[in-house]
C-alpha cells in the first residue's frame, strides 16, 4: 500500500500529451541538479510543501553525483 492509492487518476488534470512522441526515461544530470536546486529552495521555505520538498531533496542528493 502506498501513499497515492487514494487518488483518483481520472480527478487529475493532467497537460496534454502527445502520443507519438516517446518520452525520456531518465533526467539527465544537469537536470538532476537543478531539479535538486528547485527542490533545496522550496524545503528552506516554511511552507506546506516544504517537508516533502526536503525529503525528495535529500533522495535526489543520495542517488546522483556532486556536481563538483
Amino acid at each position: 500500500m502506498d501513499e497515492y492509492e487514494h487518488v483518483d487518476l481520472n480527478d487529475i488534470d493532467f497537460p496534454p500529451a502527445e502520443h507519438t512522441v516517446e518520452r525520456l526515461a531518465l533526467l539527465t544530470l544537469e537536470e538532476a541538479h537543478d531539479l535538486l536546486q528547485l527542490l533545496q529552495t522550496v524545503a528552506q521555505q516554511d511552507g506546506p510543501v516544504s517537508p516533502e520538498a526536503d525529503r525528495l531533496a535529500r533522495e535526489i542528493a543520495a542517488r546522483i553525483p556532486s556536481e563538483n
